[in-house]
């Protein structure tokens, strides 16, 4: 295999396929589209999602010829040390019924662990990304700066405010009533509790500072690889949770906690033990 590029090259290489799908995807929200179910009415899929991973595996693969892919939609293939992680539309459900939170999430790892990667969504025309350096963000005619908001060190919980798809319907069906008066208690707990349905984004809000805590009880790798590492770049702190195939994660920080099914994350500087509960409780191991 030829030398695999530095984490900054990697995070340039990310950048540039995730915007170059970005406006197919402009073009195509809020106009009609076929979508089809894969496990449930929550879990959605659409010819885009389909369209956008083959155009980013192109485009990777042009750049890096000796990576190996995983995807939401295509799994795992090819070879070599350097994996590319895709979400080719991180919020489908949000996407196809014409709500403005979903973004493309490619994370780049090296021996599974993640060393660069963006997300970016394209209709508020935001760019999440970091290497091994930082983490950055642009936005629409402006810039890239560095992303390090100002911590919230010593805010209490009542003040901080939460995103998560927890309870969700797995979560629901297996523990019913539990599930729904933890869910009631986190209401009670912070100041504001939001479901916004693409995780990448809740991850890279919290590094922003714009969100402070997120809580996911089921995830993929896709979903989170270049977010969780945006997030700490950023100065925040991700907490793995849960059982995957052979590895096991206990809330401390990990080289491979892309691969948790379950997280907390804490925005810079941000202390929420009432987050540390519903994940310790209810991660759906896989």
């Amino acid at each position: 295999m030829n030398s695999i590029p530095s984490s900054a090259s990697l995070r340039t290489i990310a950048v540039s396929a995730a915007h170059s799908v970005g406006q197919s995807l402009r073009e195509a929200f809020r106009a009609s589209m076929e979508v089809q179910m894969k496990t449930s009415n929550s879990d959605l899929v659409t010819i885009y999602d389909q369209q956008t991973e083959e155009t980013l595996i192109r485009l990777l693969s042009e750049a890096v010829p000796d990576s190996r892919f995983t995807g939401e939609e295509g799994g795992a293939h090819g070879g070599g040390r350097l994996e590319w992680i895709i979400d080719p539309i991180d919020g489908t459900s949000n996407f196809a019924h014409g709500f403005d939170h979903f973004s493309v999430s490619i994370g780049a790892a090296i021996d599974d662990v993640v060393v660069a990667g963006v997300v970016y969504d394209p209709i508020n025309e935001l760019t999440f990304s970091a290497d091994d350096d930082a983490a950055y963000l642009s936005a629409r005619d402006a810039s890239e700066t560095v992303l390090a908001p100002t911590p919230k060190t010593g805010t209490a919980e009542p003040h901080l405010n939460l995103l998560t798809n927890f309870p969700g319907p797995r979560i629901v069906e297996e523990y019913g009533t539990e599930a729904l008066e933890v869910f009631g208690q986190l209401v009670g707990t912070y100041a504001t509790v939001r479901r916004i349905v693409s995780g990448a984004l809740e991850l890279c809000y919290a590094a922003a500072g714009w969100a402070d805590v997120v809580i996911n009880c089921r995830t993929s790798p896709w979903d989170i690889a270049p977010a969780q590492l945006i997030l700490c770049r950023a100065g925040g702190t991700f907490l793995p949770y849960g059982t995957r195939g052979e590895w096991t994660f206990d809330g401390t920080s990990s080289p491979h906690a892309h691969l948790a099914p379950g997280y907390v994350g804490l925005g810079p500087g941000v202390d929420s033990p009432s987050a540390l509960a519903p994940v310790e409780r209810f991660v759906l191991n896989q």
